[in-house]
């Protein structure tokens, strides 16, 4: 189960994201955030 959550960005990150969306390389911007923290979180992982 997902939980529906708000967050504040700055106006560049989201253009960013938006981008990436056109370019197909996210579905949404939910898909795009979860990708990228989900990122961030195994590469603190790794040793």
């Amino acid at each position: 189960m997902k939980d529906r959550i708000t967050i504040t960005i700055g106006r560049e990150l989201l253009e960013w994201v938006d981008r990436k969306i056109e370019s197909k390389i996210f579905a949404n911007r939910s898909h795009a955030l979860e990708f990228l923290i989900a990122q961030r979180k195994n590469a603190e992982i790794k040793p």
